[in-house]
């Protein structure tokens, strides 16, 4: 059992992952075409994907701002931040679009206004060739809905699926999220759940760019390291894993 071998096992599936360009297990999003083109096309309907990734599984998030497109008939961001009742009435047809029902709506509306407002319209002025890792976090969290564990992984995404070429990507980092937390904390990378540890052994195992774990992490909780009957022996991590199968992250059950 070795951190160290844990670490450089991580590192490079993370780099793999990055010269793959990774959407998440592969090139889709959503599994679907069409949603995913709607991603690759439009730097608007991203910035609402990073909205809908919260509480619902990744496939079905990205997918949203396509749903939702379908059942307006546009994403026109006018149309977005000044017909909030008509946004909320799409996401909640049956099927509903998204489990926060009241709450993402509310959340496109404000990005809408917001877009239209201070980036004249378009969502790629966030994200700008040549801009800082930290100025575009913080950006992205300026926006309704959007925290640090979203904005920490939209700026991976930018970065490694989309090609945007930001400075400062050893100030990138990995999102704080269940399926990081879950991997971190059985590896033995971590002793203690908290977003400080976490973020201090992504940077002590890759400090040219903390961020290439944040993917690879995620895939092998999600795929793997599972928080029941976890398949240890076909994990990529491997013999140095410390295997602490027993721990869970706080805060879930």
């Amino acid at each position: 059992m070795s951190a160290e071998g844990v670490s450089a096992l991580l590192v490079s599936y993370g780099r793999d992952l990055q010269a793959a360009g990774a959407a998440q297990d592969g090139e889709s999003f959503t599994g679907r075409p069409e949603a995913d083109d709607l991603l690759r096309q439009d730097p608007n309907a991203l910035l609402l994907g990073i909205l809908f990734t919260q509480g619902v599984p990744a496939e079905r998030a990205w997918a949203g701002p396509w749903e939702l497109r379908e059942r307006l008939g546009h994403l026109d961001l006018a149309r977005l931040a000044s017909e909030p009742e008509a946004v909320r009435d799409a996401f909640q047809q049956p099927p509903m679009l998204h489990r926060f029902k009241n709450t993402l709506p509310a959340w496109v509306s404000d990005a809408a206004a917001r877009l239209l407002d201070e980036y004249g319209g378009d969502a790629s002025r966030i994200w700008p060739t040549g801009a800082h890792v930290l100025e575009v976090t913080e950006r992205l969290c300026s926006f309704a809905g959007i925290g640090r564990k979203k904005s920490v992984m939209a700026v991976q995404i930018l970065t490694r699926h989309f090609g945007v070429a930001l400075e400062g990507l050893e100030c990138g980092q990995v999102a704080y999220d269940v399926q990081v937390r879950r991997v971190f904390l059985r590896s033995g990378l971590v002793e203690s759940d908290t977003p400080e540890a976490i973020e201090a052994a992504a940077t002590l195992a890759c400090p040219d760019s903390p961020g290439t774990l944040d993917l690879a992490a995620w895939l092998i909780g999600r795929q793997t390291c599972r928080p029941r009957e976890p398949k240890c022996e076909e994990c990529r991590l491997g013999g140095p894993c410390a295997r602490r199968i027993w721990l869970t992250p706080h805060g879930v059950g």
